[in-house]
């Protein structure tokens, strides 16, 4: 190899290192969301029994004394880490599943509303007022009294309280699309409606929608665990983040790692998905990139 070859293979190390798929959101972004989602995934293999395993021969055991229990017990004898590997499934499936139902139902809405306008578009809108006027909370624990707590009564109401988002979202980029000339030219081909919504404006208007869906994604992970934390979400026999806060909640001086490290959990997953989402805004609006 030339001493030329040599400055050029050097010089090109640190340029690959320094590009976009190596900053630091992405890299700690992917990280954390990536084992963490693994570890979820394969929490059936890894812990076979679903962290419902009760020792009171080992309640409140410490963690990092015992390597049968490296983070410790809960006040029935069952393993800290087990049944923070089974809780994350709860916590996941909501997020991505409510996400992905509000960014589908938003984007339906919000394509046709600022297409066609008119009535449909005033009606929508105005609707939508007065949605983000009611309290999430407050909505949920008003429903869940009535119908009884449950996951898809989670999973249902987040779709139904956050579908607003990205209908506006979608519906401000499609005013601006419409008139483009790439539209314009579609509609002088005698292309229909519905193609035209779907082929040309859609794709344009995905960027903001990703963004917005990796955000709400960490944001439902949280209202989940807080609607457990308050008895309104999970089944308590079943393991989830939020369901073990309350459940710890009485032993937060006695025994703080019943709380902590489901906390803990909590915390990395949200901050792992919202450096994904930061990463993805620099990615897809490169004029509003952080500094």
């Amino acid at each position: 190899m030339t001493d030329q070859t040599q400055q050029k293979s050097v010089r090109a190390i640190p340029k690959f290192l320094m590009s976009r798929y190596f900053k630091f959101e992405f890299i700690a972004g992917a990280l954390l969301t990536g084992i963490l989602t693994l570890l979820v995934l394969s929490s059936g293999v890894i812990y076979p029994d679903g962290g419902a395993k009760v020792d009171l021969l080992a309640r409140l055991t410490p963690p990092f004394l015992s390597s049968e229990h490296p983070l410790g017990t809960d006040p029935l004898g069952r393993d800290i880490l087990e049944r923070i590997i089974h809780g994350g499934r709860v916590s996941l499936l909501v997020g991505v599943l409510s996400a992905i139902g509000s960014v589908v139902l938003g984007t339906v809405i919000g394509l046709f509303a600022g297409y066609y306008r008119g009535f449909l578009d005033t009606f929508v809108m105005r609707f939508a007022d007065v949605q983000l006027a009611l309290p999430f909370i407050l909505m949920a624990i008003t429903v869940i009294a009535i119908v009884g707590p449950g996951i898809d009564r989670i999973i249902i109401l987040m779709i139904v309280s956050q579908w607003v988002q990205y209908a506006r979202l979608v519906r401000s980029s499609v005013l601006s699309l419409r008139e483009r000339e790439f539209v314009q030219a579609a509609r002088s081909y005698g292309l229909p409606d519905v193609k035209i919504i779907f082929s040309h404006i859609l794709p344009n208007a995905m960027g903001p929608l990703i963004i917005l869906l990796t955000l709400n994604v960490a944001n439902n992970i949280l209202l989940e665990s807080s609607l457990t934390f308050l008895g309104l979400g999970a089944d308590p026999q079943t393991p989830s983040w939020g369901g073990m806060l309350s459940e710890g909640r009485s032993y937060i001086q006695t025994a703080w790692w019943v709380t902590v490290f489901p906390g803990v959990a909590i915390m990395l997953t949200v901050l792992g998905l919202n450096l994904l989402g930061d990463w993805l805004r620099d990615e897809l609006d490169p004029l509003g990139q952080t500094r």
